[in-house]
This record gives C-alpha cells, sequence and structure tokens, in this order.
C-alpha cells in the first residue's frame, strides 16, 4: 500500500509541472526544465529566487515542493505544499503530494479543535467578504428604516440579523486566524529538532520533532521561539529551526 501511495505521488510530480509551466515566467520555466532534467539543486534554487521575487503562486510553490522532496529535503518540501495551500486550499496535487511527503517524514501535525474544524469550512477570506457584506446590508436596513415607517420592522429585524452574521463571521476570522493555520503556523526544517522547557541548549527536553512537523509559534525571544507543539505541548526551540507558513 505504501508503496502505491508513493508511485501515485511521482504521477503527481510529473503531471503537475505542465499545467503550473502554461502560466510561467522564463525562469519559472526554466526551473521546470530542470526539474524534468533530474537537477533539483538548481530547479530548486530557480524556484527560490521567484519566491524571493515576491512573484509566489500556488503552482510555485507546489513545484518547489516537489523539488525539495525529490532531493529527500522532507521539511522543506512541507513548507512549500503548506504554503502553497495557504494560498489555494483546494489545490489537489500539493494536498496529495502533502500527505505523502508527511509519511514519509514521519512528522508531526498540530490537530485543531473541533471548533477550528467546523469553522474551516470557510476560509478567512471567505468570512471577511460574508461581515463587509452583511456590515453593508445592515447599515442599509438601519438607515431605511429610519425614512421607511411602513416596513421600519422587517427592516430591523433584517438589520439584526445581518449584524448577527457580520459578528459571527468576524469571531470566524479571528478563530482561525489565532488557530492550526492561523498566521503562527510554522513547520520544522531542521532534522530532529528539539523543543525545550528554556532558552538553553542545555535545558530538559519537551518534545524532539522530525523535519515537516507543524508548530504553532506565540512568541520569540532572540535567537529561540515558543511554540505550541504536537500532542498539546508547548517548548522553545532555535529560531532557524523552522520557517512560518505565511511569509
Amino acid at each position: 500500500m505504501r508503496a502505491a501511495i508513493y508511485i501515485a505521488s511521482l504521477l503527481l510530480f510529473v503531471i503537475g509541472s505542465p499545467v503550473a509551466s502554461a502560466q510561467a515566467s522564463p525562469q519559472f520555466a526554466k526551473a521546470n526544465q530542470e526539474y524534468a532534467a533530474g537537477d533539483f539543486n538548481a530547479a530548486s534554487r530557480d524556484y527560490e529566487e521567484l519566491v524571493r521575487a515576491r512573484q509566489d503562486t500556488p503552482n510555485l510553490f507546489y513545484n518547489l515542493g516537489n523539488a525539495y522532496f525529490r532531493k529527500k529535503d522532507f521539511g522543506r518540501a512541507i513548507l512549500s505544499y503548506e504554503r502553497a495551500l495557504a494560498l489555494d486550499p483546494r489545490h489537489p496535487e500539493a494536498q496529495a503530494n502533502l500527505r505523502v511527503a508527511r509519511d514519509e517524514a514521519r512528522a508531526l501535525e498540530l490537530i485543531p479543535t473541533e471548533l477550528e474544524h467546523l469553522l474551516s469550512l470557510a476560509t478567512p477570506n471567505q468570512y471577511a467578504i460574508a461581515a463587509a457584506i452583511a456590515f453593508w446590508i445592515c447599515t442599509f436596513c438601519v438607515v431605511a428604516a429610519m425614512f421607511n415607517q411602513a416596513r421600519r420592522r422587517g427592516l430591523i429585524a433584517m438589520s439584526i440579523l445581518s449584524l448577527s452574521i457580520f459578528a459571527a463571521s468576524v469571531f470566524a476570522t479571528w478563530k482561525l486566524s489565532r488557530g492550526k493555520n492561523g498566521a503562527g503556523l510554522a513547520v520544522v526544517t531542521a532534522e530532529n529538532a528539539d523543543a525545550r522547557l528554556a532558552t538553553a541548549d542545555s535545558a530538559n527536553r519537551v518534545l524532539t520533532l522530525p523535519a515537516g512537523s507543524e508548530i504553532q509559534i506565540l512568541n520569540q525571544r532572540g535567537d529561540w521561539i515558543y511554540a505550541a507543539l504536537p500532542n498539546n505541548l508547548r517548548g522553545w526551540m532555535p529560531a532557524k529551526s523552522a520557517e512560518q507558513v505565511q511569509l
């Protein structure tokens, strides 16, 4: 079963590149050619240059993840797939390859709460749009009720409903921004990074995290980050051992 999944993932690597190259810049096309030729070091360098130039797209991160995967740098492969999904949560190839990469790396994942799982039916952007629409509907109804006595009761009811939708959407946006996939989400890129009780290499170890594991950065002190870890643990880690998903 594991072999079948792995073979399927390689097919996705082959299929994904032509789709992305259709909308590529010359450097993106060059990186795709390097990837197809098996020069994964050169391909990943060229993809990374595009990321630094802020030309990032879901397909760029997807192909970058593929290049790192083929180099067996599973931490950065998982980070790239996560970044692709942050831009396009329904990118099917990135979803599939992320699962394979996590399996290969034996990476640990953060578990969302039941409320986060429920709220994830929509994206933060969709909740923000719903909040904006509800706000303006509420405003319109309040103003209209002041000048239309005949329909005042119905307009007030509509404004209350719109205000409730606005409040719920704002809460959902806030909750998701602080949850598993919020701004603090990061991926461990170092091999077997240790989380510790304090900001010192001699402090007691809380958990050893394989490359590709998810953490939620809560605070930073100098060269150390304090993070929520899988298994409901918390600890201090060297800042260089992980990278945030959101750039």
